[in-house]
């Protein structure tokens, strides 16, 4: 099982703001707007992440326990742009960071034995 569905922490750490167009779907955004707020004059910012302690609005997680998305198919870039750690063989420092401060153990290589590359998040062509 791939590791991000037993954390969720980096979407309870991080602010999640990006450019507005990405949730306008005349400008071809797909991020449902209900779900964010204003940020700044070009950016819009994921509801419940823009706190002292975040939590995306999206997230249906037990943080350490199970995690999931409920539009990850329709989630901002800045999300799709962060891996897990050593997805790709190398380490995240948002997933390290977001991981610590929710009392989690970084992932090891272990973490992604069986994890079939079909599995994997790819990061977005950009």
């Amino acid at each position: 099982m791939h590791p991000c569905l037993t954390c969720g922490a980096c979407c309870a750490h991080f602010r999640v703001s990006f450019h507005w167009s990405e949730a306008d779907p005349d400008q071809g955004g797909v991020v449902p707007i209900e779900l964010t707020e204003p940020l700044r004059v070009h950016e819009r910012v994921m509801r419940g992440t823009s706190q002292k302690e975040p939590r995306c609005v999206a997230l249906d997680a037990d943080i350490g326990r199970y995690s999931r998305c409920t539009i990850h198919d329709r989630r901002p870039s800045v999300c799709a742009l962060v891996p897990a750690s050593l997805e790709f063989g190398e380490r995240s420092a948002q997933c390290d960071k977001a991981r610590l401060a929710h009392g989690l153990p970084l992932l090891e290589a272990a973490d992604w034995a069986g994890v079939v590359d079909a599995e994997k998040n790819p990061l977005p062509a950009l």
